[in-house]
């Protein structure tokens, strides 16, 4: 995997960055392989401690060169590495699976949005099930086809889909093992837009740009405010809401906030 940080246009406090990570296997269509979840694991270590990252953006190599043979398709990520399950017992796998680059995305502070163009099947789904937005180019494909290796999602599809899509829908697509096109992940809610392939990049780097430029302080606590709505019961989320929305009445972008806005002008953030 490859990271490259993208300086935010107009972001306040200044240096902030968007941090692009791109998985490098396109030979294997980005397969997810032990060495692609380390470097996950060490790029969301670093996403939630550098105060400069705004936004992290997680996208797949472009297939290469063809070179007169068939062109291989484009994929975000087209599952895991099952060379790797060869031969695997419960004891075997179970480490790496305790310790993995699905939950690494989804316990990082800062927003994160999976650009999608191509295939996004089994741990691909589940890579971008983790962000906490999915834009996809109108050529995407989704699915958990575990089932046809006798296996079910492991990286957290089985939960992240339901609580996303729904019971029913989420039984359809583990239980079948089919593929859902981007037309129909973005009816069910499980993409927030498709766009072109040629419109993809610009349409996802201008909504990480758009975030990057809010209060780094008040994006976090509203990330986690969010999130809070798929982990507690409903009277105890509209609690956590209030308590954490009254608390930032005793920050300083609080107040730079409702200053630029009484003034019409650009708010220039401190982040605390």
């Amino acid at each position: 995997m490859t990271v490259e940080d993208i300086l935010v246009d107009g972001s306040s406090p200044e240096g902030g960055v968007i941090s692009i990570w791109t998985l490098n296997r396109p030979d294997k269509l980005n397969a997810l392989n032990a060495d692609s979840h380390r470097a996950i694991k060490e790029a969301s270590v670093r996403a939630n401690s550098d105060d400069s990252v705004r936004c992290v953006v997680i996208r797949g190599a472009p297939p290469p060169d063809a070179e007169g043979k068939r062109a291989k398709p484009h994929a975000f990520a087209a599952g895991a590495d099952i060379s790797e399950f060869s031969g695997k017992d419960s004891d075997g796998v179970r480490p790496f699976f305790e310790d993995n680059g699905w939950e690494a995305v989804w316990n990082i502070c800062k927003p994160t949005i999976a650009m999608v163009d191509g295939f996004a099947l089994g741990g691909g789904t589940e890579l971008a099930l983790s962000c906490d937005i999915r834009i996809a180019s109108d050529r995407s494909t989704f699915g958990q086809p575990e089932i046809n290796l006798g296996l079910i999602p492991g990286g957290g599809g089985t939960q992240r889909l339901c609580r996303l899509i729904g019971y029913g829908r989420t039984m359809e697509i583990v239980l079948s093992g089919g593929m859902v096109k981007a037309e129909d992940a973005l009816g069910m809610g499980l993409v927030n837009r498709i766009v072109p392939p040629e419109e993809l990049e610009s349409e996802t780097m201008s909504l990480a740009q758009e975030i990057s430029r809010k209060s780094p302080y008040t994006t976090k606590v509203a990330k986690r405010v969010v999130r809070g709505a798929l982990e507690l019961p409903f009277s105890e989320g509209v609690l956590m809401e209030r308590s954490e929305f009254v608390a930032l009445f005793d920050t300083e972008d609080k107040e730079i906030g409702v200053r630029a806005f009484l003034e019409r002008s650009d708010a220039k953030w401190v982040g605390r």
